[in-house]
């Protein structure tokens, strides 16, 4: 059966294709056959030369990230972190601006890890007022604020650590506010029911993102059955990305073996030609 949806694939370049300069990863994507990336902090290319280049290739940008914190003090994220909303809403504004100019329609502020010593509800309290004020400065842009749950098994003391806790924050906000990205390997780590989940929340889900569990390695490589998850999100019309976020058990080239397959599955032609190629066809 042919997912009439056609989804776009989306490849994040922060995991996948590292082997490259990130000014060279949009086209090895491209040539893959993907039609969108993801980065989290994509801002070591301007915004310009970024869409520039996604204009040639027919490619979009699917999400990134803001508050992401310092990666080589281990933060992974701070929006949950009390004490540090100036640096976040410093931070969720340089993505929104970035977001727009590349035609992104989704920021994530990453929430965190909950520090030693600071209690749940202070973080809970401090992240809601970050989104609240996220959704706020996205109003009246065509951006729109997404929400990940990041199991523990991967991040330990992650504070938005469950798919159910996510979902029902998005839903107290409105609809097309605040969408929620749905991570298989996060799901299965976390014992939770990524098909039941896609039936009772299709009208908050904003983005996929694809890796195998156990390992977080390419699709087919662990025991997820991927087919029944594609049929679920075909049978409530989903339309986004498709994002492939897991590390290559080898290198990029030698784990793409399943794309043939999953856009044969989907339905799209072997690759996306480029606005240059389709020109000269």
């Amino acid at each position: 059966m042919i997912i009439r949806t056609t989804p776009r694939l989306s490849v994040h370049i922060g995991y996948l294709f590292t082997d490259l300069p990130l000014q060279d990863r949009l086209e090895a994507a491209s040539n893959a056959g993907f039609h969108a990336v993801e980065h989290p902090q994509p801002f070591a290319l301007s915004a310009a030369e970024v869409k520039a280049k996604l204009d040639e290739l027919g490619m979009s940008f699917s999400q990134l990230c803001a508050g992401v914190g310092d990666a080589t003090k281990g933060e992974k994220g701070i929006a949950a972190l009390p004490g540090r909303e100036h640096e976040f809403l410093e931070s969720l504004d340089r993505s929104l601006d970035y977001a727009e100019a590349v035609g992104c329609p989704f920021v994530h502020p990453m929430a965190g890890v909950v520090p030693d010593g600071i209690t749940s509800e202070s973080t809970a309290e401090t992240y809601r007022r970050n989104l609240d004020a996220a959704v706020e400065r996205a109003r009246g842009r065509p951006v729109s604020i997404l929400i990940e749950a990041i199991g523990h098994a991967a991040v330990p003391s992650y504070h938005m650590h469950r798919l159910d806790q996510a979902f029902a924050l998005a839903r107290e906000y409105d609809r097309g506010e605040v969408s929620v990205l749905l991570d298989t390997f996060h799901a299965a780590a976390n014992g939770e029911d990524p098909l039941a989940l896609i039936r009772s929340h299709a009208d908050r889900l904003g983005h996929v993102h694809i890796a195998d569990h156990p390992g977080r390695h390419e699709p087919g490589s662990g025991a997820i059955s991927f087919d029944p998850i594609l049929q679920a999100l075909e049978s409530v019309g989903y339309a986004g990305a498709i994002g492939f976020e897991y590390i290559p058990a080898s290198t990029t080239q030698a784990g793409l073996g399943w794309i043939g397959p999953w856009r044969e599955r989907l339905g799209l032609p072997f690759r996306a030609l480029s606005h240059t190629q389709l020109q000269d066809h």
